[in-house]
């Protein structure tokens, strides 16, 4: 590790989540055809991480191992892509139902160290299931990244690392603006900074408007990593819908051209995860 904006940023993208449709952006992917499509076309802009989510042919977010391993298996065949599967899924779904993308063995698992309320909805993680994801993904052989909606998720996740459970160094990943969890400010990046180890890999997700003003803001404190995607997102600029997760990435990575930041390749992103 050099100064602190030394290293290449590590570009994600969210290309469906489960809480936005075609309501929200008519441009969303839902099948898994569609889904792995825009994830190469993402990753022909730039992003070498996907973060997946799968659904039903009309949208419904849906936990199917068979829906994860084809849409795994399209990007794998048509790109070098790390492939990383939510185990966030939806508030209807049981812990077991957000766990079935394990199943086809992507090569990272996002996992929730706590609970919150989102929305008019509370998201359930119990600490028990948040470990016991952390267990099957390691059983597996997948990578972990933490998914911390507020600062003692943050506290949370680094616990479990002085504790064993969780390997180190830390994957995390910080998400900012969902209603219930931490607002994005520059004062709330400070918050959620605070507790980390030196060590850590940590990328900035930031959800609706101020999506571009915290990207940049972690990409000029020397963010490892950045998130973007029609999942966060709907507007690519005031008004106009994203036309693309392809188009989000490019945004993306001309911003951090603008900040004089690199976004890495895929080899660098290996490293950097430190996935080898």
């Amino acid at each position: 590790m050099g100064s602190w904006d030394s290293d290449p940023v590590v570009l994600t993208v969210a290309v469906t989540g489960a809480d936005v449709f075609r309501e929200n952006n008519p441009n969303i992917p839902y099948t898994t055809a569609e889904i792995a499509e825009s994830s190469v076309e993402a990753g022909k802009a730039g992003a070498t991480v996907v973060h997946l989510h799968v659904r039903e042919d009309d949208g419904t977010p849906s936990g199917r191992p068979e829906l994860f391993e084809d849409v795994i298996g399209r990007i794998r065949r048509d790109s070098d892509l790390l492939t990383m599967v939510s185990t966030g899924g939806s508030n209807e779904m049981t812990i077991d139902e957000r766990t079935t993308g394990l199943e086809a063995r992507p090569d990272i698992s996002g996992v929730e160290s706590g609970s919150m309320n989102f929305g008019e909805e509370t998201f359930i993680t119990p600490p028990p299931a948040g470990k016991g994801i952390v267990a099957k993904a390691l059983d597996y052989g997948i990578a972990l990244e933490v998914e911390c909606f507020d600062v003692g998720h943050v506290v949370s996740a680094v616990r479990w690392i002085e504790q064993g459970i969780l390997p180190g160094p830390l994957r995390i990943n910080l998400v900012f603006g969902v209603p219930g969890g931490i607002d994005a400010s520059p004062e709330a990046l400070d918050a959620m900074l605070r507790p980390l180890p030196g060590d850590a890999f940590w990328t900035v997700t930031c959800i609706g408007r101020h999506h571009r003003r915290m990207i940049g803001l972690a990409l000029l404190k020397g963010a490892p990593g950045i998130r973007t995607g029609l999942e966060d997102v709907a507007y690519i600029s005031r008004g106009v819908h994203a036309p693309s997760n392809a188009a989000l990435v490019e945004m993306a990575v001309d911003l951090a051209g603008t900040l004089g930041r690199e976004v890495a390749n895929s080899e660098q992103t290996r490293e950097l995860l430190g996935l080898g």
